[in-house]
């Protein structure tokens, strides 16, 4: 054989054992991209920062995890010796306890800060503050009323700011949510979620996530509240990009038809509390029950980000095994720490990426 033709034949051999080798490994070109992402200094205050990957990483992260300190029962002190700043100037559960007990799991030392113990604005400007803290700490987490606040902080201070809340986004609870579905429905790529309820800052968070991760999404939300405008031009652009549904109506039962997740949240949010009754009195009809599940697909399950008041939602749905809520509340956990981790840290990941 000629020796041209035999490093030809040579090379064929090699490659096709490499390629046998890498899909018997589950490498790929997506693969390969979801390993390289890199979010260390970064902020989130949003998930539309954050691009496809970006957000297959932060859950990828959280789920390893997950894995490798409850169930394979680790200690990974990978944020010892560093300290997070918790302002919170709306109380919270879920919030405060998984930021606080997941960073002290990781090796790290919380510091709560309540309005009683820094006023962010008032004697203390925000710029002052951020740039006080990045002296002291090594990222902020801050629940905060205005998502300018957030903004500002990101601006003045030379490290990470995580959005705990705010009146226009809540991204972490979007990571719970999605690291939930992934794990029941084992992938993510055309689950249909629908939103039945409240045009507020969870659902904002969805729609800046949903398409990028090939999630349908319908919104179902009484006339006067919907989604706010600029997000849905924006969510309207993702669903065209990424080749997903985008449906908005304020119809709960065309919402829920052929859904296979059911998802609604409190309709008086902290700071509406004079609006309570007009607003219970607006949402009638938008109790989530069996009724409205019966149009949905027949794997349909259920999310709520918590405190639950029984108008969203009856006993009979929330307390049975299509809820999700439980699981959901625990997955508040291991995500914050999956971003305070991708964002202080170069970690890599000891299990194989899952299924998108």
């Amino acid at each position: 054989m000629p020796l041209n033709l035999l490093s030809v034949t040579s090379c064929l051999l090699k490659c096709m054992k490499s390629f046998h080798y890498n899909r018997r490994r589950g490498f790929s070109s997506a693969a390969a991209s979801l390993s390289s992402v890199s979010l260390k200094g970064r902020s989130c205050l949003t998930l539309k920062d954050f691009s496809s990957d970006e957000i297959k990483r932060l859950l990828w992260v959280s789920g390893d995890l997950k894995h490798q300190i409850k169930h394979e029962k680790q200690y990974l002190p990978l944020l010892q010796g560093k300290a997070i700043a918790m302002i919170f100037e709306k109380r919270s559960t879920r919030t405060r306890m998984s930021t606080e007990t997941g960073f002290a799991l990781l090796g790290g030392h919380p510091c709560f800060l309540t309005s009683q113990d820094i006023h962010l604005g008032v004697n203390e400007s925000s710029t002052d503050t951020a740039r006080v803290l990045s002296g002291l700490c090594d990222i902020i987490l801050a629940r905060v009323y205005s998502h300018s606040t957030l903004e500002e902080l990101d601006r003045e201070a030379s490290i990470p700011i995580i959005n705990g809340l705010s009146d226009l986004y809540h991204p972490i609870q979007i990571l719970a949510d999605f690291l939930t579905l992934q794990e029941h429905y084992g992938s993510l790529s055309g689950l249909t979620v629908s939103w039945i309820g409240d045009g507020n800052n969870v659902l904002h968070s969805f729609m800046m996530t949903a398409a990028k991760l090939g999630v349908h999404l319908k919104v179902a939300t009484p006339k006067g509240y919907e989604p706010d405008k600029s997000v849905t031009e924006e969510a309207q652009r993702l669903s065209i990009e990424h080749g997903t549904q985008l449906i908005l109506t304020s119809d709960p039962m065309e919402a829920a038809h052929g859904s296979n997740v059911l998802v609604t949240d409190t309709w008086v949010s902290m700071g509406q509390e004079e609006e309570k009754k007009r607003r219970l009195k607006d949402f009638q009809g938008y109790q989530i029950t069996m009724q409205t599940g019966s149009v949905a697909k027949p794997d349909w399950t259920f999310l709520h980000c918590l405190p639950r008041k029984l108008e969203e939602v009856d006993d009979q749905v929330f307390y049975s095994s299509r809820s999700l809520v439980f699981p959901e509340a625990e997955n508040r956990k291991w995500t914050i720490m999956g971003l305070m981790v991708s964002l202080l840290t170069d970690y890599t990941p000891q299990t194989s990426i899952p299924k998108f």
